[in-house]
C-alpha cells in the first residue's frame, strides 16, 4: 500500500512525498504516478494532447528520509510557496 503524505505541484514540478511498501523502487513509484496522471489529464484534458506531446519528462528525483523527520519534510513541500523563487532555481 502506498501512502501521499504531502503534495506540491509547482509551476515547473511537482513535489511528491510517498510512503510506499519496501518492495516498490523509487524508479517504479515515480514512473506509476506518471502514469497514472498522464492517464487522468489526457482524458479529462484532451486539447493536451496537441499541445503537448508528453507530459512529463522521463527525469525524476528520489531520496529516503532517514536524516531528517518525515514531519521535516511535510513541511518543506508543503510552504512550497511561501519561499521565494529565483530564476532557474529548481528547488
Amino acid at each position: 500500500m502506498w501512502e501521499v503524505i504531502a503534495l506540491e505541484v509547482m509551476p515547473d514540478h511537482v513535489h511528491l512525498f510517498v510512503k510506499h511498501d519496501p518492495k516498490s523502487s523509487a524508479s517504479y513509484v515515480a514512473n506509476q504516478f506518471k502514469g497514472f496522471t498522464y492517464r487522468v489529464l489526457r482524458e479529462e484534458f484532451p486539447h493536451l494532447k496537441s499541445r503537448m506531446p508528453t507530459l512529463w519528462s522521463s527525469s525524476y528525483f528520489a531520496a529516503s528520509v532517514g536524516a531528517v523527520s518525515a514531519a521535516t519534510v511535510e513541511k518543506y513541500i508543503n510552504t512550497q510557496w511561501e519561499r521565494p523563487r529565483k530564476r532557474g532555481d529548481g528547488s
